[in-house]
């Protein structure tokens, strides 16, 4: 027996129901991916309340006492590599300065570019001796491993001392990122037993995974803030010569905006004049 029409009907409204409710999820679903995946800044609020022990982001407002709010911290991570000597002319050429997150296990056959980067007032952190995840590590592995690339990143900060006074390990290395960004109370704590603060970032133009200078420009120029901490990659695979095309784009373009470019030390400094900091800073 075959259905009446309005059976028919019934079933083709219900068909069309369903696709609809599907459409509408699937766009719902696009557009949450869509807002968390431009970085939001109320992500890196709510971070280091889940997470704490990370510095994502400061706060800066404006004042009238000097202090600037429109300052953002730039953060190259997994170098040193032959594109850093070109990273760092594109740098002077703009009078910026960056925090460089150097892997050790790159550091030969570069030291003199690192000892250039240091000498020109760029500040180094700690990632480690390798590009791996630090949050696989066993609790043993990652200390060693932490203070193996200390041990050999030391002697460059410790050499451009303007007075030539020896200083007292991690005076000079303060920040610590750890390999692909993971991070778990366990890390936060030994980093902080050798006088660590784990910095993040809060603007990641997915330049590991989109191989686009044009792309990674267009994201930070679009959604930069003040307080920023963003984060490039100098390394193989043409990430150092992508990131020197991304800073010859967006350098001048924040500088006319009028935004301060500097390193995360300078940034955490400036945000601590104001009693801000999203996320967890140790002392």
């Amino acid at each position: 027996m075959r259905p009446s029409k309005s059976t028919q009907a019934l079933k083709a409204n219900r068909k069309r129901h369903l696709k609809k409710r599907y459409f509408l999820g699937l766009l719902s679903l696009l557009m949450i991916t869509g807002g968390l995946l431009s970085q939001p800044r109320w992500i890196f609020t709510l971070a280091p309340r889940l997470f704490p022990g990370a510095l994502y982001a400061v706060k800066v407002s404006p004042s009238g006492n000097n202090i600037p709010h429109k300052i953002i911290a730039l953060t190259i991570d997994d170098g040193p590599s032959p594109a850093t000597e070109e990273i760092l002319a594109v740098l002077d050429q703009h009078n910026v300065k960056a925090t460089f997150f150097n892997i050790s296990g790159n550091l030969p056959g570069h030291e003199a570019i690192v000892m250039q980067a240091v000498a020109s007032g760029h500040e180094l952190g700690n990632h480690f001796t390798e590009d791996f995840p630090s949050i696989r590590l066993s609790t043993e592995a990652f200390e060693t491993d932490l203070l193996a690339a200390e041990q050999a990143l030391l002697p460059y900060v410790q050499s451009t001392e303007a007075n030539g006074t020896e200083v007292e390990p991690n005076e000079t290395l303060r920040w610590l990122r750890p390999g692909m960004g993971f991070y778990n109370s366990r890390m936060v704590n030994i980093g902080q037993r050798h006088g660590y603060q784990i910095v993040l970032g809060s603007r990641f133009p997915y330049d590991t995974h989109i191989p686009s200078s044009r792309f990674a420009s267009t994201f930070i120029l679009r959604t930069v803030q003040p307080g920023d901490i963003i984060v490039l990659h100098d390394g193989g695979e043409g990430r150092g010569e992508r990131t020197i095309q991304t800073l010859k784009t967006i350098l001048p373009a924040l500088q006319k905006r009028g935004y301060i470019i500097t390193t995360v030390g300078e940034l955490a400094e400036t945000s601590a004049q104001q009693n801000y900091i999203v996320g967890h800073l140790a002392h």
